[in-house]
């Protein structure tokens, strides 16, 4: 198969609308998981820059007793009350944790749900968005916000698999990319990143 890397944002909500939607992800052992697990949605954000397409990632602020502390995500978090949908809970984190405004993201679509160790159920929402715009990070929750080239993170040699081990000895698969720009793409964010490329091979 060959990478898209090219390819324009209407096409790129195509294939987001073609991809498998159902199901969840869910590489846990079902006794790591517990129940209900809250419902959470991510931005993905693209941009387009330098002739090709970029995502932009955060890097989430060291916090004592935070499971994520210090880990590269997605902007997003659990639903809150007010959201009608798993748009409306990604746009909102998104303005929260780094001042994306809501107009100047366009949704392309969603991702299939992915279950994370901290007990979220996590749609991922994919969106083009205007760059550069005013950052205003909150810095209780984020420290840094970077992007990387799609077209390297599709590159198959930037990427590998380690097992992790739980207590219970069943090991799973993680994901982990090559350093760039000093940061470590790894885990969930991983995943949801190699899924946003496997929908966008021909």
């Amino acid at each position: 198969m060959t990478f898209a890397y090219n390819v324009t944002a209407d096409t790129i909500r195509q294939r987001l609308v073609s991809a498998p939607q159902s199901g969840e992800i869910n590489p846990y052992p079902t006794d790591i998981l517990h129940r209900p697990m809250r419902p959470a949605a991510v931005l993905v954000p693209l941009f387009w820059q330098n002739h090709q397409w970029q995502v932009l990632y955060i890097r989430r602020a060291a916090v004592d007793g935070y499971l994520h502390s210090g880990q590269v995500a997605f902007p997003g978090g659990g639903q809150d009350p007010q959201d009608l949908s798993p748009e409306d809970t990604a746009l909102r984190e998104a303005q929260e944790e780094i001042g994306l405004p809501p107009q100047q993201a366009r949704i392309l679509g969603r991702l299939p749900l992915f279950r994370t160790i901290s007990n979220y159920v996590v749609t991922p929402v994919v969106a083009q968005v205007d760059w550069p715009f005013p950052l205003r990070l909150s810095h209780t929750e984020v420290s840094r916000v970077f992007h990387v080239p799609l077209q390297w993170l599709a590159d198959p040699a930037h990427q590998q698999v380690r097992e992790s081990s739980f207590a219970n000895g069943m090991t799973i698969p993680l994901i982990y990319f090559e350093p760039y720009d000093g940061e470590v793409i790894w885990g969930a964010t991983a995943r949801i990143t190699e899924t946003l490329l496997k929908a966008l091979r021909l």
